[in-house]
């Protein structure tokens, strides 16, 4: 799995993408409202872990602006009492628990939301004569098997979720590197550069485009 954690506690944020890795749980972290938007818009999020109390704004009221195909949320929250939990169900949220609780326990309900009918992500990409299953990792070409890596395959993800579009380097960014790992300034463009490589060898073509200064689109001619 790989979750949004939105948590302005920049320690127990920390805390809870550590204790969720050690349980098969992969996470990027953001601290405010803002961001979270910008690393939602990559995609690739089976499910978000969600504080209320943000610096830039209500969780709730962010959560009742995101699209219906987003992924689930559980709320996670100081606010205990009986209202609150009622107001954060009606309002969006597919589960809530009240801090402090288990990190066990916050993995199985998040486990659980993102195994409910309507929530998952198309596990199933494909543009062209590409296809790229996001379970495993693996990109096709005409059926066969194009070797990446990791970041190869986090950047093409987020691009075939958004085919035709051009995807800003903050989202790129967002999705191939996540929260807590540092980006150089041309990082990003080194992995575009072994990316469209290893495109153009599979598929005889360029279909990783550049919109200098703003980001990349996959397209192609081949139907």
């Amino acid at each position: 799995m790989r979750v949004l954690v939105v948590e302005d506690n920049k320690k127990l944020a920390m805390l809870l993408s550590e204790r969720l890795m050690v349980r098969g749980i992969d996470s990027d972290v953001c601290h405010a409202l803002d961001d979270a938007g910008a690393c939602l818009h990559a995609g690739g999020y089976d499910a978000i872990l969600l504080d209320l109390g943000l610096p830039d704004g209500d969780g709730l009221t962010w959560l009742s602006t995101l699209p219906r195909e987003r992924a689930p949320v559980l709320v996670l929250t100081a606010r205990g009492s009986l209202e609150d939990r009622v107001r954060g169900l009606d309002n969006g949220a597919d589960d809530y628990l009240v801090k402090p609780a288990d990190a066990e326990e916050i993995a199985a309900r998040l486990r659980a939301i993102s195994r409910r009918p309507g929530h998952r992500l198309d596990p199933v990409l494909t543009l062209g004569a590409l296809t790229f299953h996001t379970a495993d990792r693996q990109l096709f070409v005409d059926g066969e098997p194009v070797s990446l890596g990791a970041k190869e395959a986090n950047m093409i993800e987020a691009l075939l979720r958004r085919p035709g579009r051009v995807v800003a380097r903050e989202q790129l960014e967002a999705a191939v590197y996540g929260s807590m790992e540092a980006v150089t300034p041309n990082a990003l463009e080194a992995v575009a550069s072994r990316l469209r490589k290893r495109l153009a060898n599979a598929c005889g073509e360029d279909m990783l485009h550049t919109v200098r200064g703003v980001g990349y689109y996959l397209g192609t001619g081949r139907t």
